[in-house]
């Protein structure tokens, strides 16, 4: 699935810390390589700002539950203060 483009969050705080603060306790594994990467049980996301645009970029991934994508994209959304592109 294609990354989706925010254009109210700014990168360098990721929301203010919110996103990671939300679903820390239950991610298997945090990764900062580039921007924000959290995996947790059934889905995964990453978080960051575009290298060519002034937006952040979302992709929200999980094993084949669309509408468990679909809630965790919107849920990321509202906290970046975004319905996406």
């Amino acid at each position: 699935m294609p990354g989706i483009k925010a254009r109210m969050c700014e990168e360098d705080a990721i929301c203010g810390g919110d996103i990671e603060q939300r679903y820390q306790a239950d991610a298997l594994q945090t990764d900062y390589t580039d921007g924000l990467s959290m995996e947790l049980a059934d889905w995964r996301f990453n978080v960051r700002a575009s290298n060519t645009e002034p937006v952040v970029r979302l992709n929200v991934e999980t094993r084949a539950d669309e509408s468990l994508m679909q809630s965790k994209r919107d849920e990321l959304l509202q906290m970046m203060g975004d319905s996406g592109q």
